[in-house]
């Protein structure tokens, strides 16, 4: 019984993470990452998948690894001036209330509730309700 429920898991993280890497960030990789699981192998697969999803949701951030030139290229396509933080640029970093300028993300990269901006030269995703920067877009 229990070979069936490591292979079964085995199975499902092999299906899963390819799968998954297109997801956009945690929440939709587990839930994306659950759902593939699932139809793969069962509850032990959506249980796995889930896990993995939101691992791999997170480490490809919100923007898709092959969306992340195409729209740095946008970016600077853009001309929009760089404004200057003195604070570490980092996730999670809050922006100033004043100063910043944030501009509406093409619909085409399907992240519509965040605006980007740049900030000492380097394009970043932000939370428009907190300000909080939530990808820096290398």
């Amino acid at each position: 019984m229990i070979r069936k429920v490591l292979g079964a898991a085995f199975l499902a993280a092999v299906i899963i993470a390819p799968l998954s890497a297109s997801a956009q960030g945690v929440p939709a990789g587990v839930d994306r990452g659950a759902r593939e699981g699932e139809r793969a192998a069962g509850p032990v697969g959506a249980i796995v998948g889930g896990t993995i999803g939101g691992v791999v949701g997170g480490v490809s951030g919100l923007l898709g690894v092959d969306q992340r030139p195409r729209f740095h290229s946008y970016v600077v396509e853009q001309h929009r001036p760089s404004y200057r933080y003195q604070g570490d640029l980092r996730v999670g970093a809050e922006l100033p209330e004043a100063g910043v300028t944030y501009y509406d993300v093409p619909q085409e990269y399907g992240v519509r509730e965040y605006r980007y901006t740049v900030v000492n030269d380097r394009t970043v995703l932000v939370d428009p309700h907190t300000r909080r920067i939530v990808q820096i877009v290398e």
